[in-house]
């Protein structure tokens, strides 16, 4: 049985409310102000760790977990302070509106992912999922002309609020990874169109995220190289394809975190 008639026997809103970026509801701080030479850790479910586990036992539905990239550099490094209030579900907005509390002037370092809720990451997979190859392309070319025409703007507004709030600090943007390895090793599921149509929006997002952060004056860093040979389809994913629990679906696993994002964010500081 295809992956597309199986999951197709699943609710729509059920799909969607768990492969969004890890749709949790709103995003919230916690934590302390961070203190001099603080590392605070914004933005979405590819940095709270959604997918990896070990989730850290106030994080509720942010899922924040133990072995997600910040968690591991700020074990790894011992800064003066680690605010990690990266949340599930997070948007550009949700970020600035929950999670920028924990900056300020002391603060030294920060890192960030947040934008692919914004151009409707559940709505696209959900399409590609439970519907045809058409909708799946038309809901990808849709997302793609939110990254070029809506989102730079929500960028900018984010990252300003960030440099007010952390004058000093470094800035880390990370990106996201591509879905899928092409040609792969999947013989169900979506068609070779449907991936590389994913996979172009992914491209796509991290120009959009480079190009903001640089006038932004902060530093982009892109996981896709750490996870090439890791995609899905590559016979050694990095990532969760549609799975149980269903807030895994395309995220990264432990492994993706420590072998990919740990080390991009490790490179950039």
């Amino acid at each position: 049985m295809s992956v597309r008639r199986f999951w197709a026997s699943v609710s729509t809103l059920a799909v969607a409310a768990a492969i969004s970026l890890g749709a949790a509801g709103p995003a919230s701080a916690a934590g302390s102000g961070a203190a001099a030479g603080g590392y605070a850790a914004l933005g979405d479910s590819y940095s709270s760790g959604v997918g990896a586990g070990n989730y850290l036992p106030d994080s509720g539905d942010c899922r924040r977990s133990a072995n997600a990239y910040p968690h591991l550099w700020a074990r790894a490094n011992s800064p003066a302070s680690f605010d990690f209030v990266a949340c599930s579900g997070a948007t550009t907005s949700s970020v600035a509106g929950n999670q920028l509390g924990v900056l300020n002037a002391s603060t030294s370092l920060v890192s960030v992912t947040a934008g692919g809720n914004d151009v409707g990451f559940a709505d696209v997979m959900t399409d590609c999922v439970l519907s045809s190859e058409a909708v799946c392309v038309n809901s990808v070319n849709a997302a793609v002309a939110r990254m070029n025409n809506s989102l730079p703007g929500a960028l900018d507004s984010l990252y300003g609020s960030i440099r007010d709030r952390a004058p000093q600090a470094q800035v880390v943007v990370l990106g996201y990874p591509r879905f899928y390895q092409l040609p792969g090793r999947c013989i169900v599921g979506l068609t070779d169109t449907e991936r590389s149509a994913i996979n172009n929006a992914s491209d796509v997002l991290n120009d959009v995220l480079a190009k903001r952060a640089a006038d932004a004056g902060f530093t982009f860093s892109s996981v896709v190289d750490e996870f090439t040979g890791h995609e899905l389809c590559s016979g050694d994913a990095w990532l969760h394809s549609v799975t149980v629990p269903i807030h895994n679906s395309y995220h990264p696993k432990a492994a993706g975190q420590s072998g990919g994002y740990l080390p991009a964010f490790r490179s950039a500081v």
